[in-house]
C-alpha cells in the first residue's frame, strides 16, 4: 500500500524527488509538477538569454542563468524559472541565490504553466519583491511586465525594457526580434 502525498511540500521534500523527466517545484507547499518544455518554449528562452547576456557583459550587474535551479524563497518554496538575473558573483558561496537576490525573473508560458506563472509563480516573486518579472506569451506574441506593488501587468506589444540598478543604459529588445525567428 502507498503512503498518501503530504498536503504541504517543503523545499528539501521536492529535492527528494526521483529524477523523471518532470519540473518539480513548490510555492507556499503547494507542489507544481511540470513536463519538459516543448521547442518554442525553448526558442524564446534562447532568443532572450542570448539578448540579456549581450547586455550584461556590457553591463555587469549579474548574470543570466537558466533551469534547472534550486531557487530557494523559504522552507515551503523552490522554484525553477525559466530564466532569471542574479547578482554578479564570481563563485557564490552558497550555490544558487536565493529569491530575494534575483534581479529579473522570466517564464515563457506553456499550455501547462499558464496558471502557475501567472498567478502562484508570480505572487511569491513580488512578495519576494523581485523588481522586474516577465511573463512571456509566444501565443499572443506579448510579454507581461510585473513589479513587486503592481495589482495588473504592464502589456508590452513592441519591446522590452529593463533598467537594474547600477547599469549605465538600459536593456532593450524590439518584441518582433524575440516573436519572429520562433
Amino acid at each position: 500500500m502507498s503512503m498518501p502525498a503530504p498536503a504541504y511540500f517543503t523545499a528539501e521534500m521536492v529535492r527528494a524527488l526521483p529524477e523523471d523527466g518532470n519540473r518539480y517545484e513548490v510555492v507556499h507547499g503547494e507542489l507544481l509538477v511540470t513536463p519538459a518544455p516543448r521547442r518554442r518554449h525553448q526558442r524564446l528562452l534562447a532568443h532572450l538569454f542570448y539578448a540579456l547576456r549581450g547586455y550584461l557583459v556590457v553591463h555587469p550587474v549579474g548574470e543570466v542563468l537558466w533551469s534547472p535551479a534550486d531557487i530557494v524563497g523559504d522552507a515551503g518554496t523552490l522554484v525553477q524559472p525559466d530564466l532569471f538575473v542574479a547578482p554578479a558573483e564570481a563563485d557564490p558561496p552558497a550555490g544558487w541565490p536565493t529569491l530575494p537576490e534575483l534581479l529579473l525573473v522570466v517564464e515563457v508560458l506553456s499550455p501547462s504553466t499558464t496558471r502557475q506563472d501567472r498567478f502562484s509563480k508570480r505572487r511569491r516573486y513580488q512578495e519576494a519583491g523581485v523588481p522586474m518579472y516577465w511573463i512571456v506569451d509566444g501565443e499572443a506574441k506579448q510579454v507581461e511586465v510585473w513589479t513587486p506593488a503592481a495589482l495588473f501587468p504592464v502589456i508590452e506589444r513592441d519591446r522590452l525594457v529593463w533598467r537594474p540598478a547600477g547599469a549605465g543604459d538600459a536593456f532593450r529588445m524590439e518584441l518582433g526580434e524575440l516573436f519572429g525567428p520562433a
